[in-house]
Protein backbone atom coordinates (compact mmCIF):
# COMPACT_ATOMS: atom_id res chain seq x y z
CA UNK A 1 0.00 0.00 0.00
CA UNK A 2 1.18 3.31 -0.29
CA UNK A 3 -1.77 5.78 0.26
CA UNK A 4 -0.33 8.87 0.29
CA UNK A 5 1.24 8.14 -3.18
CA UNK A 6 5.11 9.02 -2.02
CA UNK A 7 6.46 6.42 -3.65
CA UNK A 8 7.36 4.79 -0.12
CA UNK A 9 5.07 1.70 0.83
CA UNK A 10 3.24 2.30 3.85
CA UNK A 11 4.86 0.44 6.47
CA UNK A 12 7.59 1.92 5.22
CA UNK A 13 6.91 5.39 5.80
CA UNK A 14 5.95 4.62 9.38
CA UNK A 15 9.29 3.20 10.11
CA UNK A 16 11.33 6.34 8.01
CA UNK A 17 9.64 8.89 9.94
CA UNK A 18 9.71 7.03 13.16
CA UNK A 19 13.11 6.64 13.09
CA UNK A 20 13.53 10.32 12.86
CA UNK A 21 12.69 10.00 16.66
CA UNK A 22 16.53 8.13 16.03
CA UNK A 23 17.90 10.62 14.24
CA UNK A 24 17.30 13.45 16.11
CA UNK A 25 18.01 11.96 19.48
CA UNK A 26 14.94 12.87 20.81
CA UNK A 27 15.10 13.28 24.57
CA UNK A 28 13.14 10.87 26.63
CA UNK A 29 10.62 13.28 28.48
CA UNK A 30 7.93 12.40 30.39
CA UNK A 31 5.46 15.34 30.64
CA UNK A 32 2.10 16.85 29.93
CA UNK A 33 1.31 19.36 27.27
CA UNK A 34 -1.35 21.44 27.38
CA UNK A 35 -1.63 21.07 23.59
CA UNK A 36 -1.13 17.31 23.92
CA UNK A 37 2.12 17.37 21.87
CA UNK A 38 5.20 17.49 23.15
CA UNK A 39 7.56 19.68 21.41
CA UNK A 40 10.03 17.84 18.52
CA UNK A 41 13.25 17.35 20.38
CA UNK A 42 10.77 15.36 23.59
CA UNK A 43 9.13 12.55 23.72
CA UNK A 44 8.40 9.00 25.20
CA UNK A 45 7.60 5.87 23.98
CA UNK A 46 4.10 6.06 22.37
CA UNK A 47 5.41 9.64 20.91
CA UNK A 48 7.53 7.22 18.40
CA UNK A 49 3.74 5.57 17.15
CA UNK A 50 1.99 8.73 17.28
CA UNK A 51 4.86 10.40 14.82
CA UNK A 52 5.51 7.05 12.83
CA UNK A 53 1.85 7.01 12.25
CA UNK A 54 1.92 10.63 10.59
CA UNK A 55 4.14 9.24 8.05
CA UNK A 56 0.82 7.70 6.67
CA UNK A 57 -1.51 10.92 7.49
CA UNK A 58 -2.57 9.14 10.53
CA UNK A 59 -3.60 11.44 13.15
CA UNK A 60 -3.83 8.73 16.25
CA UNK A 61 -4.48 11.32 18.58
CA UNK A 62 -7.80 12.18 16.46
CA UNK A 63 -8.87 8.65 16.23
CA UNK A 64 -8.02 7.75 20.11
CA UNK A 65 -9.89 10.55 21.33
CA UNK A 66 -13.15 9.83 19.25
CA UNK A 67 -12.82 6.35 20.40
CA UNK A 68 -12.49 7.28 23.95
CA UNK A 69 -15.46 9.63 24.02
CA UNK A 70 -17.48 6.91 22.45
CA UNK A 71 -16.17 4.22 24.70
CA UNK A 72 -14.32 5.95 27.73
CA UNK A 73 -15.08 2.62 30.06
CA UNK A 74 -12.94 0.58 27.81
CA UNK A 75 -9.80 2.77 28.44
CA UNK A 76 -8.40 2.20 31.87
CA UNK A 77 -6.68 5.31 32.02
CA UNK A 78 -9.41 7.59 31.47
CA UNK A 79 -11.51 6.75 34.55
CA UNK A 80 -14.27 8.04 33.06
CA UNK A 81 -12.85 11.92 32.43
CA UNK A 82 -11.12 11.77 29.37
CA UNK A 83 -7.93 14.44 28.90
CA UNK A 84 -7.03 14.92 25.34
CA UNK A 85 -4.12 16.50 26.04
CA UNK A 86 -2.53 13.13 27.50
CA UNK A 87 -5.09 10.07 26.73
CA UNK A 88 -3.49 9.01 23.65
CA UNK A 89 -0.03 9.41 24.75
CA UNK A 90 -0.57 6.22 27.52
CA UNK A 91 0.22 3.03 26.16
CA UNK A 92 -2.82 1.33 27.79
CA UNK A 93 -4.71 3.55 26.33
CA UNK A 94 -2.85 3.05 23.02
CA UNK A 95 -3.24 -0.83 23.83
CA UNK A 96 -6.61 -0.77 23.65
CA UNK A 97 -7.55 1.19 20.80
CA UNK A 98 -4.63 -1.05 18.99
CA UNK A 99 -6.93 -3.80 19.85
CA UNK A 100 -10.01 -2.27 18.89
CA UNK A 101 -8.89 -0.93 15.06
CA UNK A 102 -5.42 -2.90 14.44
CA UNK A 103 -4.72 -6.41 12.90
CA UNK A 104 -3.57 -8.13 15.60
CA UNK A 105 -0.74 -10.41 15.17
CA UNK A 106 1.38 -12.97 16.76
CA UNK A 107 3.11 -12.12 20.36
CA UNK A 108 5.62 -14.92 20.49
CA UNK A 109 8.68 -14.29 19.32
CA UNK A 110 11.39 -16.99 18.88
CA UNK A 111 14.72 -15.89 17.49
CA UNK A 112 16.20 -18.03 15.47
CA UNK A 113 12.70 -19.15 13.86
CA UNK A 114 13.15 -18.01 10.14
CA UNK A 115 9.16 -18.31 10.14
CA UNK A 116 8.04 -16.49 13.38
CA UNK A 117 10.99 -13.86 12.47
CA UNK A 118 9.52 -13.51 9.28
CA UNK A 119 5.70 -12.66 11.16
CA UNK A 120 7.84 -9.81 12.42
CA UNK A 121 7.11 -6.98 9.57
CA UNK A 122 8.23 -2.92 9.40
CA UNK A 123 5.97 -0.88 10.33
CA UNK A 124 4.24 -3.59 13.19
CA UNK A 125 3.58 -2.08 16.76
CA UNK A 126 4.62 -3.93 20.05
CA UNK A 127 3.13 -2.72 22.93
CA UNK A 128 4.45 -4.23 26.66
CA UNK A 129 2.06 -3.93 29.91
CA UNK A 130 3.83 -5.91 31.58
CA UNK A 131 6.42 -3.94 34.40
CA UNK A 132 6.69 -0.43 32.85
CA UNK A 133 4.28 0.16 30.02
CA UNK A 134 6.22 0.75 27.27
CA UNK A 135 5.82 0.19 22.87
CA UNK A 136 7.67 0.48 19.71
CA UNK A 137 7.75 0.14 16.01
CA UNK A 138 9.51 -3.01 14.03
CA UNK A 139 12.04 -1.30 11.81
CA UNK A 140 13.08 -2.43 8.07
CA UNK A 141 16.58 -3.05 10.21
CA UNK A 142 17.44 -6.96 10.98
CA UNK A 143 20.69 -8.34 13.22
CA UNK A 144 22.33 -10.80 11.11
CA UNK A 145 20.48 -13.46 13.16
CA UNK A 146 17.23 -12.15 11.81
CA UNK A 147 16.03 -10.18 14.21
CA UNK A 148 14.65 -7.37 13.84
CA UNK A 149 15.26 -3.61 15.40
CA UNK A 150 12.64 -1.87 17.87
CA UNK A 151 12.56 1.61 17.41
CA UNK A 152 11.22 3.44 20.86
CA UNK A 153 11.83 5.90 23.45
CA UNK A 154 13.24 5.06 26.81
CA UNK A 155 16.04 7.30 29.09
CA UNK A 156 17.70 9.22 27.74
CA UNK A 157 16.65 9.09 24.32
CA UNK A 158 15.33 7.28 21.24
CA UNK A 159 16.47 4.70 19.77
CA UNK A 160 17.12 1.58 17.80
CA UNK A 161 17.46 -1.73 19.52
CA UNK A 162 17.19 -5.62 18.41
CA UNK A 163 13.65 -6.15 19.43
CA UNK A 164 15.43 -9.07 21.98
CA UNK A 165 17.40 -6.87 23.97
CA UNK A 166 14.03 -5.74 25.14
CA UNK A 167 13.03 -8.44 28.42
CA UNK A 168 9.52 -7.93 28.97
CA UNK A 169 6.74 -10.43 27.81
CA UNK A 170 4.80 -9.04 24.57
CA UNK A 171 1.54 -7.75 25.07
CA UNK A 172 0.81 -6.95 21.57
CA UNK A 173 1.81 -7.12 18.39
CA UNK A 174 0.10 -5.10 15.83
CA UNK A 175 -0.22 -3.86 11.98
CA UNK A 176 -1.93 -0.95 11.20
CA UNK A 177 -4.68 -1.86 8.50
CA UNK A 178 -3.48 0.13 5.60
CA UNK A 179 -7.56 0.02 3.71
CA UNK A 180 -9.17 2.07 6.49
CA UNK A 181 -7.42 4.85 5.57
Amino acid sequence: MDQNENGVADPLDIVQTARKEVENRTKYQSAYYEDGYPPDREGVCTDVIWRGLMGIDIELKELIDQDIKANPSLYPRVNDQPDANIDFRRVPNQFVFLERHAESLTTEFIPGDPKNLAEWQPGDIVVYVEGTDHTGIISDKRAKDGVPYLIHNAPPFAAEIKLSSYSQPIAGHFRWKYENQ
